[in-house]
């Protein structure tokens, strides 16, 4: 259902995406924002998904700056490689690639986006300080307590498991109290990355509510 293609930042760096396109003329776009494990099996697979709601979806690398078309699984081994990338993340230029996804479908109808892991916290980010978005969706992004200050500019959805390791309960709480505009949701005994079909860490119940509650969150918001 999907490709491969090439976005250019505004500083003219050239990043790699993947890019599925609905079978019937598309509502609008949506830009999926990987994980720390790179656009790989699982985001591609996201994209295709999010074509079948009848959207086109772009995933931008946003790894390529550090190494390009990086992409990994869920060992132990593998985690441990992945999470070299973000030991210092480069948040404008990760934004920067982001705007080049934004850009890339303008003209498509309403833009939204949906990130996970890292992901979850660019599409926070992106909501607070980039143009173009309708509506945005952030699945247990770590680093959202961070931003929780800023105000989105679109409206915007969060998404965290209850038994997350790496996102304690009172960071989503700091969240909720600071960002009351934002629609939240906690998912009873969800780990961290329970929306991923190919990690241990998958709870098909919540997965499945998640979703659902995402597709009508930007069905009500990406309106031309």
């Amino acid at each position: 259902m999907g490709h491969d293609i090439t976005l250019t930042a505004s500083d003219q760096f050239q990043l790699g995406a993947y890019r599925a396109e609905p079978a019937s003329p598309p509502k609008g776009a949506i830009v999926v924002i990987q994980e720390i494990f790179g656009v790989n099996h699982h985001i591609r697979s996201v994209c295709d998904r999010v074509a079948a709601e009848g959207y086109v979806a772009v995933a931008p690398s946003i790894f390529d700056r550090i190494e390009r078309n990086f992409q990994c699984g869920y060992s132990p081994d593998e985690v441990a490689v992945a999470r070299k990338f973000v030991a210092s993340p480069d948040w404008p230029a990760m934004l920067r690639d982001t705007q080049a996804a934004i850009d890339s479908v303008k003209g498509l109808g309403p833009i939204g986006i949906v990130g996970f892991c890292l992901g979850g916290s660019v599409a926070f980010s992106a909501a607070t300080k980039l143009d173009g978005l309708k509506a945005a969706v952030g699945y247990y992004g770590g680093a959202v307590v961070r931003f929780a200050g800023e105000t989105p500019k679109a409206p915007t959805m969060l998404h965290f498991g209850e038994k997350d390791s790496g996102i304690p309960l009172t960071d989503v709480e700091t969240i909720r109290t600071k960002r009351p505009d934002v629609e939240l949701y906690v998912y009873p005994g969800a780990q961290h990355g329970f929306s991923c079909d190919e990690r241990a860490s998958y709870d098909k119940p919540s997965a499945d509510i998640a979703w659902q509650r995402t597709f009508a969150f930007f069905a009500k918001h990406l309106m031309s």
